[in-house]
């Protein structure tokens, strides 16, 4: 049986006339053209244009490279023919109002891992789908045009990302699973590969920047060090470390074989509360984690959970594997309950003199 392609699956998910689920369709329909012409220049590399530097500091203080912003005018435009009333991107540092009658909300991250541009690894495009609030009838925005965007994460209509990699990906949950689509040349069209993504509960890989051990809370140090030590520390087994700093690689990755992925706070200068961005990043990744039987939380507190104080507010993120991001979660909370450390902080870690 031929597998089914995107399309047959948003219109399983339409059903009966719904508008709200309408407006998700025709919005999800126009990310996939945007994201295609996106990996086309991708695909250009240094011979296209949109390679061509690296441009000032985005609102968040963030460096742009010339690919940010052509990614970011790219989803822009195919939000202005969605019922879309307001996009809110990581480069831009206010909503964009397109349509105050239209019903959704979009939260995006055009290219994220753009660190990796130059060195041919995997990037992509993240985004969040939300109801749109505090749009009067009449037409004109509210005072505060975020406000649809200061949502906890629970109250996603959907979410997803693109991944331009070896092929064009799309992992999309529409809160009925998570589900892998990627793109046909052949038949251009999106088909889906994966159908209900499910992590594994235990995992023996992990995924962090090692370079920012002296850094971290101790917490977070004894954890990793209980990892490195293997079979013949407290864990009783091998991890594998992996870290490709680019956020939608390591969370496809771990879609596809379990694993947990850890950015934490940590005690550098701008640092304190994590680099992430929980309504661009953590919200939809959290979303599509959640829906794959997996867990995803700051440290301590689900990030599904979380009520966003502001439009580009960072927080510290942990997901994967539910079971492993419940231990790092007594890490924090409860060494003593970790049964297999006797004491907990009585030992000195591999990475200590």
């Amino acid at each position: 049986m031929p597998a089914a392609t995107l399309d047959a699956f948003l219109n399983s998910y339409l059903g009966p006339s719904d508008e709200l689920r309408s407006a998700v369709v025709a919005t999800i329909r126009q990310l996939t053209q945007a994201a295609t012409k996106v990996r086309n220049t991708i695909n250009q590399g240094v011979l296209g244009t949109a390679f061509a530097g690296t441009r000032s500091a985005n609102a968040d203080g963030d460096i742009q490279k010339d690919l940010d912003i052509f990614a970011d005018d790219i989803f822009l435009d195919a939000m202005r023919h969605a019922p879309v009333a307001l996009y809110a991107s990581e480069e831009l540092e206010q909503p964009v109002l397109l349509d105050s009658q239209a019903p959704l909300a979009i939260a995006i991250d055009p290219l994220d891992g753009s660190s990796n541009i130059d060195t041919n690894v995997s990037i992509g495009t993240i985004f969040s789908l939300l109801p749109a609030t505090g749009l009067p009838a009449t037409g004109a925005p509210d005072e505060n045009p975020a406000a649809s965007f200061l949502q906890a994460g629970v109250n996603q209509l959907g979410a997803g990302f693109f991944i331009y990699g070896p092929q064009l990906a799309l992992v999309l949950s529409l809160g009925s699973g998570t589900h892998v689509f990627v793109l046909s040349t052949r038949l251009g069209t999106f088909v889906q590969a994966y159908e209900s993504r499910i992590i594994p509960q235990r995992t023996q890989e992990f995924a962090i920047n090692a370079a920012n051990y002296r850094h971290w809370d101790e917490a977070v140090r004894l954890y990793i060090d209980d990892c490195l030590e293997g079979t013949e520390g407290p864990r009783g087994k091998d991890f594998n470390m992996r870290w490709i700093a680019s956020l939608v690689a390591d969370c496809y990755r771990i879609l596809m074989r379990g694993g947990v992925f850890l950015y934490p706070g940590d005690k550098r200068k701008g640092y304190r509360q994590g680099r992430l961005r929980l309504v661009y990043e953590a919200n939809p990744i959290a979303y599509l984690i959640e829906q794959a039987g997996g867990a995803a939380t700051d440290t301590i507190t689900r990030i599904l959970e979380i009520e966003p104080e502001s439009l580009h507010q960072r927080v510290p993120v942990v997901f994967g594997s539910a079971r492993e991001v419940a231990r790092i979660t007594r890490y924090h909370t409860e060494p003593s309950a970790i049964g297999e450390r006797a004491p907990l902080f009585s030992r000195r870690g591999l990475f200590r003199a």
